[in-house]
C-alpha cells in the first residue's frame, strides 16, 4: 500500500509538471526554438539566461524548479595509504565492458599479480570504505598487501588500473541542508586520486583533482582518463558560483566564456563537466570544458567520442493526451587532452542505459522509448524506436513503433545489427537490420516467457540473455517476474531467432547485481564458461497450504557464484557453485554473512577468485576445487 501511494504521488507529480511545463514550454520558449549550441559572452549573460530560467520554472514548478544553495561549499580530501606495479604473469580478466579498447572503473580491477578491491561496492551511504589491495598470483603466495583508508564522509566509487598507475574516484559528502527543500547527505565533490605503484607496500599519491558536483562516470583510453561531473547552480550573495576545479591544491576557474548551453528549456540547471586526465604524465595539465544543461541520464563513450544524453520530459502534443519526452544528445570529440563539443541533436523518447547507443562505421544509433508506463488510461501509451544518426547528430534513418504498449528492458548493438528486448507480459526479442542506415528494419522477433535485462554477444550468430523468468497474470495485462533466467539466443537464421538453451535460478525474490550492472558478469567466451553473482530466494511451500500463487516472494537461502558451462554446441550447463557463506542464510541473514556475499569474480591463469568484504577465495578453474583463501576483513 505504501508503494501504491508513492506510485499514485508520483503519478500526479509527473501529469502536474507535464502540464506546467506545455504552457511554459509554448510561451515563453517557443516550440521552433533551435538546440544550438552557443557559449556565453559574459558572466552577467550566464547569471541572465539562468536568472530568467529560474523565474520561469519558480512560477511554474514552484519546488520542483532549480535547486538554489546558500550553503558554505566544502571540499573533504581522502587519506592515502598504499598500492603496487604488476609483475609479470599470466593471461587474466579485464573488467566487461561495452567498447574494446575503452575501460571502465569498477570496483575490482587486476594486472595479473594483484586485486585491488573497493571494499562497501557502490553503496553511496558513507561510512566504512576502504581499498584493498590482495597479492593473488601465484595463488599459494596470496596476502592482503596494503589498504588505502579514506574518512567516513569519502566514499570511493570506481577504480582504474593500468600499468604501473592505480586511479580511484571518490564522492565527498557532507549531512546538512544544502538546498531549497532538501536534506540528508549531498554529494559535494568529486575526486579523482592517481598512485604510483612502484612500491606495493607504499604506494605513492601523484595527483588529486577535486571537482564540485557529482560523480557522473568515467572512462580510460589508453592513458587518458576521461571524468564527467555534475554539479547544481549555486547562489553566495545573489551570485551564481561556477564549479571549482582544485589540482594538487592549485585552484583552477572556470571562465563564464567557457561555457556551453543551448536554448532547450529544462525545469533544472546543471553545470556538466567533462575532464581529461593524462595518468601518466604529472606534470600535464588537465583539459576541461564546460556546458549549462539539464542532468545528463546517460553516458556512451567509443574510441573517439563521448555521447551525452540529457532525457527532458516536455510539452503535450496539440489535440492529444499523449505525454512526450525527449532526449537531447551531445557529441565531444576526446584525442589525448583535446575536448571539443562537436555537434548537438535530439530524439524522441528515452534511453534506458548506456548499452542503448553505439557508435558505428561514423553513424551513431540510439533506442528509446516513448510513454510513461504507469499513466494506463490516460493516453500514454509506450512505442520504442531506433534512431540512426550522422556525426553531426541529425538523423537520417528511423525505425519507429517497435513493441507499442511496452517498454525496452535491454539493448545491444552488434555491428549491422541491434538486438532489443521490450516486455509487459511476454518478452519480444527483435533482431533488427541497421545495414542500411537510411532504413533500418526488423530482421525477425520471438516471443517467449520471461525478459532479459542485459544482453551479451556470443560470436556473430548467438547472443545471451540475463533477467527473469516470469508467469502471466491469470487477469490484467502484465506478468509475475520470478527467479533469474539465462538465456541463449540462436540469430544465425535473423528472420526466425530461437532460444536455444535457458537455466532459471531460484524463484521469485532470487537478485544478482548483473541485473543493474554488467561489470559484474565474467565471461570467457575462448573457455566456454560465465560466471555471476547470485542470491537465491526460495519459497516456503508450508505458508501455502494450496497453489503457490506467482506472486509470492520466496526467502533468501543461498548466495555465492554460479559458474556456467557455455558453448553453442551444449548450451548452458551449470559446472558448479562457490560460496563464502559459513552457515545457512534461510532463517535470516546476519550481517557478518552478509559481508561475505561474492560481488565479483575473476581469472588469472588457471584459477577462478571470487571477492567479498570478508574473503577472497582461489578455486580452480576447471574443477572448481578450493585452493586458497585468506580475509581481507
Amino acid at each position: 500500500m505504501f508503494g501504491e501511494r508513492i506510485l499514485v504521488i508520483a503519478t500526479a507529480t509527473i501529469l502536474v509538471l507535464a502540464s506546467a511545463y506545455t504552457l511554459y514550454y509554448k510561451f515563453f520558449v517557443g516550440e521552433n526554438e533551435s538546440y544550438e549550441l552557443k557559449r556565453f559572452n559574459s558572466y552577467n549573460e550566464l547569471k541572465n539566461f539562468v536568472k530568467n530560467n529560474v523565474e520561469l520554472s519558480s512560477k511554474w514548478f514552484g519546488v520542483y524548479g532549480i535547486q538554489i544553495s546558500t550553503a558554505p561549499r566544502a571540499v573533504f580530501g581522502g587519506i592515502a595509504a598504499t598500492t603496487a606495479a604488476a609483475e609479470a604473469s599470466p593471461q587474466y580478466s579485464q573488467t566487461n565492458v561495452q567498447v574494446s579498447g575503452v575501460d571502465e572503473p569498477d570496483i575490482v580491477k587486476t594486472d595479473g599479480s594483484y586485486i585491488y578491491y573497493i571494499k562497501g561496492g557502490q553503496d553511496y551511504v558513507p561510512g566504512d570504505r576502504e581499498l584493498v589491495i590482495v597479492r593473488a598470483y601465484p595463488p599459494e603466495d596470496m596476502q592482503l598487501v596494503s589498504k588505502i583508508v579514506w574518512a567516513e564522509n569519502v566514499v570511493p566509487i570506481g577504480l582504474f588500473v593500468n600499468k604501473n598507475r592505480l586511479i580511484v574516484f571518490l564522492t565527498s559528502y557532507i549531512s546538512k541542508n544544502v538546498g531549497v527543500g532538501g536534506s540528508g547527505y549531498y554529494p559535494i565533490a568529486c575526486e579523482v586520486e592517481v598512485y604510483e605503484l612502484a612500491d606495493i607496500r607504499a604506494p605513492k599519491l601523484v595527483r588529486n583533482i577535486t571537482l564540485e558536483g557529482y560523480y557522473l562516470n568515467a572512462r580510460m583510453i589508453e592513458e587518458y582518463v576521461y571524468l564527467v561531473t555534475t554539479s547544481p547552480i549555486y547562489y553566495v550573495d545573489a551570485e551564481i558560483i561556477l564549479p571549482s576545479i582544485t589540482v594538487n591544491g592549485e585552484l583552477l576557474s572556470i571562465d563564464p566564456k567557457e561555457v556551453y548551453y543551448t536554448n532547450a528549456p529544462d525545469v533544472s540547471y546543471t553545470f556538466t563537466t567533462i575532464v581529461a586526465l593524462n595518468a601518466f604524465q604529472d606534470n600535464e595539465p588537465i583539459a576541461k570544458k564546460t556546458i549549462l544543461t539539464g542532468a545528463a541520464s546517460s553516458m556512451y563513450v567509443s574510441l573517439n567520442n563521448i555521447y551525452l544524453a540529457i532525457t527532458k520530459y516536455n510539452f503535450i502534443t496539440e489535440n492529444a493526451r499523449t505525454s512526450l519526452e525527449e532526449t537531447l544528445l551531445y557529441r565531444i570529440s576526446v584525442k589525448g587532452n583535446s575536448i571539443n563539443f562537436e555537434a548537438e541533436g535530439m530524439v524522441p523518447g528515452h534511453v534506458l542505459n548506456q548499452f542503448s547507443m553505439d557508435e558505428y562505421n561514423g553513424y551513431f544509433r540510439i533506442a528509446t522509448t516513448l510513454g510513461y508506463p504507469w499513466l494506463r488510461g490516460v493516453g500514454s501509451s509506450e512505442s520504442n524506436s531506433i534512431f540512426v544518426l550522422d556525426m553531426n547528430l541529425k538523423v537520417v534513418g528511423k525505425l519507429e513503433n517497435l513493441a507499442k504498449g511496452e517498454k525496452i528492458y535491454s539493448a545491444r548493438f552488434m555491428g549491422e545489427r541491434a538486438y532489443i528486448v521490450t516486455f509487459k507480459k511476454v518478452d519480444p526479442f527483435f533482431v533488427i537490420d541497421l545495414s542500411d542506415v537510411r532504413a533500418p528494419k526488423v530482421l525477425g522477433w520471438l516471443k517467449i516467457p520471461g525478459y532479459s535485462d542485459y544482453l551479451h554477444p556470443l560470436g556473430n550468430d548467438h547472443v545471451i540473455g540475463i533477467g527473469k523468468e516470469t508467469v502471466e497474470a491469470e487477469e490484467g495485462d502484465f506478468a509475475w517476474y520470478q527467479g533469474l533466467k539465462i538465456s541463449l539466443f540462436n540469430v544465425k537464421n535473423v528472420s526466425v531467432p530461437k532460444e536455444i538453451s535457458k537455466y532459471v535460478i531460484g524463484e521469485r525474490g532470487t537478485d544478482s547485481p548483473i541485473l543493474r550492472d554488467h561489470r559484474a558478469l565474467l565471461f570467457d567466451g575462448e573457455r566456454g564458461f560465465m560466471a555471476i553473482p547470485v542470491t537465491v530466494s526460495m519459497i516456503d511451500r508450508s505458508k501455502y497450504p494450496g497453489t503457490v500463487p506467482p506472486y509470492a516472494y520466496g526467502e533468501p537461502v543461498w548466495q555465492g557464484l554460479y559458474v556456467f558451462n557455455l558453448t553453442i554446441e551444449h548450451g548452458i550447463l551449470l559446472r558448479g557453485k562457490i560460496t563464502h557463506l559459513s552457515q545457512s542464510i534461510s532463517g535470516g541473514i546476519s550481517s557478518d554473512e552478509y559481508t561475505k556475499f561474492i560481488e565479483r569474480a575473476i581469472y588469472i591463469g588457471d584459477y577462478l577468485y571470487t571477492i567479498s568484504n570478508k574473503i577472497v577465495k582461489v578455486n580452480d578453474i576447471s574443477t572448481l576445487k578450493e585452493v586458497s583463501s585468506i580475509k581481507i576483513g
